[in-house]
């Protein structure tokens, strides 16, 4: 053997040549072709030699309509030789294999099609997992967040105003979504489910859909592009970046806009404002005064010694005026808006010749060598 030889390695002997084909994405990626399954494939192997079966329990609430559905999905997997139960009993399905059963593949797609039953996706919906192109992802959602009202407030992010968010991630990801509990189930092609578990992660932990969305319409626009079928999308993509500030950034921040503030007073004339701080309680060693308990209030107006029904007349009897003072008030403001508003009645023609006459005295008093040039300016 000379030295540019190089020894085979023997654990690579019965190895595949990996086929590779080329996607438009930032980088090229190496994936099987998955080719179909056929009965020619399984008269060349041994037929199984032992049964496998799955189960899963169901809620309550979805046996009325698994009771109305069981035929179909029964038709659906007997057409790929699997035999199903449903016991109502014990709340619980079960899909096996049979003799016939020539894919070792096809008892997964069956469990995974009970799973999708048992969260909530209709049949119509949940029988497409038997295809081999369509796979189901399950995302555990309910212990990510610790606050109640917290994770119902995120958990609607991914349904979005009257689904709009959730239409969006479905057309952008050619997926099947269904929010249902502390789950969210998915349905779509390998690749799509991928996108999704990340969406919803990302949301769990307070990243708003919309920033992934966008970016998946970014991604989907240059994959029309072939030039950049190659290249990296790095520059194209927006980078959405949660930092928080250090205590010193942020006084230096305010400081900042103290400044700024500052200056623009100073502009336009107006003393500097000074730090807006609330005004310093006076420190008092004593704690305030006990404030008297609601039977203390009740023994002084001697409420606490009245009847049941005394103080069920009694509260009927305060219940009823402060209702008439409310209706006395609200009449009171839809009198106002019918009062009509104070007018100027026109003068009348002895007002008219009063007030010639009493501009003529006025004249006189005033001066009489005015009246006197207007005279002779007359004449």
């Amino acid at each position: 053997m000379s030295d540019t030889e190089v020894a085979p390695n023997k654990n690579r002997i019965h190895r595949k040549e990996k086929r590779m084909l080329l996607l438009p994405f930032s980088h090229t990626l190496l994936i099987w072709k998955v080719e179909p399954f056929t009965r020619e494939d399984y008269q060349a192997a041994k037929p199984f030699l032992e049964e496998s079966s799955f189960a899963t329990l169901f809620p309550k609430y979805r046996e009325k309509y698994l009771r109305e559905v069981w035929n179909a999905v029964t038709q659906a997997l007997d057409a790929h030789h699997l035999n199903s139960a449903l016991d109502l009993v014990s709340g619980s399905m079960s899909v096996r294999t049979t003799r016939k059963t020539y894919d070792p593949y096809i008892i997964l797609k069956g469990r995974d099609l009970l799973k999708l039953l048992a969260r909530g996706v209709p049949v119509t919906q949940a029988v497409k997992i038997l295809d081999d192109s369509v796979a189901c992802d399950i995302i555990k959602i309910g212990t990510l967040v610790r606050s109640k009202e917290r994770f119902v407030k995120r958990r609607q992010r991914i349904i979005g105003p009257d689904g709009s968010t959730l239409k969006a991630i479905e057309l952008l990801t050619q997926c099947y979504v269904l929010v249902q509990g502390n789950t969210v189930s998915v349905m779509g092609p390998y690749k799509s489910l991928k996108e999704v578990r990340r969406i919803v992660l990302d949301c769990m932990k307070n990243i708003h859909p919309i920033y992934r969305i966008k970016e998946l319409m970014i991604r989907r626009e240059l994959a029309k592009d072939p030039k950049l079928a190659t290249e990296s999308w790095d520059r194209f993509l927006p980078t959405f970046r949660k930092r928080h500030l250090k205590t010193s950034e942020k006084t230096a921040k305010k400081n900042d806009k103290m400044e700024a503030k500052n200056e623009a007073r100073a502009a336009a004339g107006l003393p500097a404002a000074g730090p807006s701080k609330p005004a310093k309680k006076v420190y008092t060693p004593f704690p305030p005064a006990q404030l008297p308990r609601k039977i203390d209030l009740q023994l002084e107006s001697g409420e606490y010694f009245l009847k049941a029904h005394e103080k069920e007349a009694r509260e009927t009897e305060r219940r009823k005026q402060k209702q008439a003072e409310t209706t006395a008030k609200r009449q009171a403001q839809r009198a106002d808006a019918f009062i009509a508003p104070a007018e100027e009645a026109a003068p009348t023609v002895e007002q008219k010749r009063k007030r010639k006459l009493s501009a003529v005295t006025e004249d006189a008093v005033d001066g009489t060598e005015t009246s006197k040039k207007r005279r002779r300016r007359r004449m």
